[in-house]
């Protein structure tokens, strides 16, 4: 549970990453959620490729990108 507690602790949708995605140029890509899907390859590379070793760094993903996404609707309503 150690992955997902350290992504609940930064926000991956607050004030610098808003003015980072709506000042990048359209062809940059941008994802707030970078950081947890580095952590996620990390483990898959540190654990030869066992994906069930890495279960928790995949959720924290997940959430990271949930929680993102629905921001952002929100601000478009």
């Amino acid at each position: 549970m150690m992955a997902s507690t350290a992504i609940n602790e930064t926000e991956p949708w607050n004030r610098e990453t808003k003015q980072k995605f709506e000042s990048k140029d359209r062809s940059e890509f941008f994802d707030p959620c970078q950081e947890a899907a580095a952590r996620s390859i990390r483990c898959l590379n540190r654990n030869g490729g066992d994906r069930t070793m890495c279960t928790d760094y995949f959720q924290a993903y997940r959430d990271c990108k949930k929680s993102w996404i629905e921001k952002r609707k929100m601000e478009k309503r």
